[in-house]
Parts: structure tokens; sequence; C-alpha cells
């Protein structure tokens, strides 16, 4: 009798252990593959196993996903902005000062890719957003139009007829892209400056923005990438505005 008691709860011992393990310890060539759903009119594609239990921690909101399409655009034009430093101004503190800009603002480009893609969104900001937007209170101040180049363009130019409404708040409008384009020397680094000022103000009020959404961040990638571009972006906007009083 004792013996058959010992059997029994050897085997409820073992019965635990089968039906108490983890599905994550279900893993190996047996395992069920993993699928994640694609955005809207794509198909859907196969992860890891580390994937999934990463995304199934990962919380977002639908801002979460507005904000990361915006800032891809927004962090392309200061690249686009980079890339016109080259024969246009000698200054190396504004040439260095560029290079980092655009090499780090590729780099969060890749990751803001990656972040959307993994969770099946679309890496394409929503151009239904951008009717929406208040264009109305941009503050242009702190760009030096006196610098640019009016000779170079010409009066009459189809310059003139290049739109003063950036794509969204805190970026340069077409014709301030223009006139940065067609400076150079020291007018071209006053506008730089006075530009990617403006632009990382734009970049640091979309954070701003962002975290007065309810529940929105709480993703730890998203977290530590906004908590990122607050610190980086005001201490280059420091910088910047003590190379423009070095300009005098």
């Amino acid at each position: 009798m004792m013996r058959c008691g010992w059997a029994v709860l050897a085997a409820a011992a073992i019965a635990f252990c089968v039906f108490a393990a983890p599905v994550g310890a279900q893993s190996g060539p047996g395992a069920a593959p993993i699928f994640q759903p694609g955005a809207p009119g794509q198909p859907s594609r196969q992860i890891s196993r580390e994937e999934s239990l990463e995304l199934g921690q990962s919380r977002y909101v639908a801002a979460d996903v507005r904000f990361m399409q915006h800032m891809i655009v927004h962090h392309n034009q200061a690249v686009e902005m980079g890339d016109l430093v080259a024969g246009r101004t000698e200054n190396p503190s504004v040439i260095g000062m560029a290079e980092r800009i655009a090499l780090t603002q590729a780099s969060e480009m890749d990751m803001m890719r990656t972040w959307l893609t993994r969770r099946g969104e679309s890496t394409a900001m929503d151009m239904s957003d951008h009717a929406h937007m208040d264009h109305g209170e941009m503050d242009h101040s702190d760009m030096d139009h006196s610098a640019m180049d009016h000779a170079a363009m010409g009066h009459g130019s189809d310059h003139e007829a290049l739109s003063d409404v950036p794509l969204m708040p805190g970026m340069l409008s077409p014709r301030q892209m223009a006139e940065l384009a067609a400076a150079s020397g020291e007018g071209f680094d006053r506008l730089y400056l006075t530009g990617m000022i403006h632009h990382h103000q734009g970049a640091i009020d979309m954070v701003n923005a962002l975290l007065a959404e309810p529940g929105a961040a709480e993703d730890p990638e998203m977290s530590g990438f906004v908590s990122d571009v607050i610190t980086d972006q005001t201490t280059e906007i420091m910088r910047m505005r003590a190379m423009l009083a070095e300009l005098g």
C-alpha cells in the first residue's frame, strides 16, 4: 500500500511539471513558427521567438506610430541640410556640426524604420495628417533671411513661387531650403545654424507633444529614444547658439 502511494505521488509530480512548463520553453526545430501580421496590404512575416517575446512586452499607442512616421520625415530634412554643406562653407565648426547631426539622424531614421516594421506598421507618414496641422503659429523669426544671396537666385525666378509653408511645424519651408542651397560662406553658416536650431527645437516640441498623449512613449525603446532626442538636441542647440555668437 505504501509503494502504491509513492507511485501516485510521483505520477502527479510529473504531470504538474509538464502542464506548468511555460509556453516560451517550447523551442527548437519542432516549435511552431510565429507569424506577425503585416501592415494593411502587406503580407505577414515570420519572426523569431525572441522578437515575439520582445513585442509582447512592448506597449505602444497610435500616437507613438504617428510620432515615428513624422520624425523620420523631420530627420530626413536635417540630413538634406547637412548634404548642402559641401562646397558652401569652409567653417570647420559648421562642417563638423553638420556631419555629426547628419550621421546621428540618419542612424536614428534606421532605428525608427526598424521599430515600425517590427510592429507591422507603415514607415510612411500619412499625408492626411499634414492637412490638419496648424502652420499658422510657426515662428520663423529665428531664421536669418538677411544672409540670403538674392542675386544668386535672381528676382522673378521660380524660387519666388516656392511655398513658405513647411511640411510640418519645426521643419524648414521649401523657400527656406532654397535660400539655404543658394547661400555660401558666412551667409550659409548663419542660415544653416539658425535653421538647424529651429529644426532641433521642432523635434523637441514633437517629443513634448507625444509625452502629453495618454499612454504614449511607454515602449522601452521609444522611451529611450525620445529622452535622447531631448538631451542631444538641447545640447546641440546650445552649441549652435554659441557658434552664431562667434560669427558676431
